[in-house]
């Protein structure tokens, strides 16, 4: 099989521009809420920790996906680049979601990812926190979907 057939573009190494980017296109395929279409991105081994749960492999990331969105009702997420090398990038995100009581949450986190040279993510590291929040405290208001890309960034907001 021909390997560039199965590049995941951009691809390393990255500058501030493509490693933005990949980035961004990590967000919309979360805010897809797609366990497939987000499976896609990752190797077939690929490694995760997210919180203290660690999976293998893009079956497994889909199980958990598919769990995880089960649970977490009307998921918004922005990520914003933090630092990048030539194949890794380093992002801090926040989610805002609710529970089956309606109760609202704000999860602050921070990821380490670690790319292959055809742009797929081999390794990735989640460490995430929980906040309760208020409806009123809500700043994730957009149609469920793609961000807008008018909408405030991380920074912009103060999170």
């Amino acid at each position: 099989m021909n390997p560039t057939l199965f590049t995941r573009p951009p691809l390393p190494p990255f500058t501030h521009e493509s490693a933005t980017q990949k980035v961004r296109l990590a967000e919309d395929a979360w805010n897809s809420r797609d366990p497939e279409r987000v499976s896609t991105a990752y190797t077939t081994d690929s490694i995760w920790r997210n919180r203290a749960e660690f999976l293998i492999g893009r079956e497994a990331i889909i199980t958990f996906l598919t769990r995880k969105w089960k649970h977490e009702f009307d998921y918004r997420l922005v990520k914003e680049l933090w630092a990048f090398t030539s194949h890794r990038i380093a992002v801090r995100f926040a989610y805002e979601w609710r529970n089956n009581s309606n109760q609202w949450f704000r999860s602050y986190g921070n990821e380490n990812w670690e790319f292959d040279g055809t742009g797929l993510m081999r390794r990735r590291i989640a460490s995430i926190n929980d906040l309760p929040i208020t409806p009123n405290d809500r700043k994730f208001l957009w149609p469920q979907g793609r961000r807008p890309d008018e909408h405030p960034s991380l920074s912009d907001l103060g999170l």
